[in-house]
């Protein structure tokens, strides 16, 4: 992927073109690229950070949003297999964590091994369980979000922001909660998985499941903190991803032979 260039899938908010490798950042549901901003700022030019931009919001907004997280983890995986030049390093947040899983499972398929996988807020693909919030009136749609904690309240109490923003908010809680893990599908790379103590939506022990899910080496990090434990522990997250690139050799072989 060139070092200076957005795509339509990727934004890159402090470009890196010498940094060894990537680091593709996936949002929560209703989250957009801009989540990882910090992210960016704190670990550029030591990692090339892409956050993916899913379609629906911001700048995409006259794009219709995808509801079915295997869809959505295909088109992701063809923009990432056209681009990345470096070894790759997937991360993601609450429904971010099951795009940036899958994702990998195609990338591996493909013959490109990911350095590691990196989720956060959520619970083991084995460990699904039925929600219906994407069925939700608007009200009480809205009332769940601010609940968890995941956007900004004045923006859903802005009728013309949640005018614009409901669509790709449902469209994403569905892909979340219809997703059904494929139980013949398991990793070889390495995987981190965080979580905060208290989040009623990924406890730990369904965290911890995650090991079961890849052939390579597996850590656990828990944070003191809810759903979005990440926002009280920016720098100790940030600290965390980056001893984990820095545990994989980014010479280590990209594309099997």
């Amino acid at each position: 992927m060139a070092a200076e260039r957005n795509s339509t899938w990727t934004r890159r908010f402090r470009p890196a073109p010498d940094a060894p490798s990537h680091l593709v950042c996936f949002p929560h549901a209703g989250g957009s690229a801009g989540w990882y901003l910090s992210t960016a700022r704190a670990l550029a030019p030591a990692v090339d950070v892409l956050a993916v931009q899913y379609p629906g919001r911001q700048d995409r907004l006259r794009e219709a949003p995808i509801g079915d997280a295997h869809a959505l983890a295909d088109r992701i995986t063809e923009e990432l297999r056209a681009g990345c030049d470096r070894p790759v390093t997937l991360f993601g947040h609450s429904l971010g964590a099951t795009l940036a899983f899958e994702v990998a499972l195609r990338l591996e398929r493909a013959g490109i091994a990911p350095l590691g996988l990196i989720v956060s807020g959520r619970r083991a693909p084995s460990r699904h369980r039925p929600g219906q919030i994407h069925t939700l009136d608007d009200a009480e749609l809205i009332a769940a979000t601010e609940q968890l904690g995941g956007m900004d309240t004045r923006l859903l109490n802005d009728p013309e922001i949640l005018r614009l923003v409901l669509p790709s908010l449902r469209s994403d809680y569905r892909a979340a909660e219809t997703y059904r893990w494929r139980p013949d599908t398991a990793l070889r790379c390495p995987v981190l998985a965080m979580t905060g103590d208290h989040d009623p939506q990924a406890p730990t022990e369904d965290v911890q499941a995650w090991s079961a899910h890849t052939s390579g080496t597996f850590t656990l990090k828990t944070f003191t903190g809810g759903h979005f434990y990440v926002n009280d522990h920016l720098e100790a997250v940030h600290r965390a991803i980056m001893a984990f690139i820095d545990s994989r050799a980014p010479s280590r072989i990209f594309r099997d032979a």
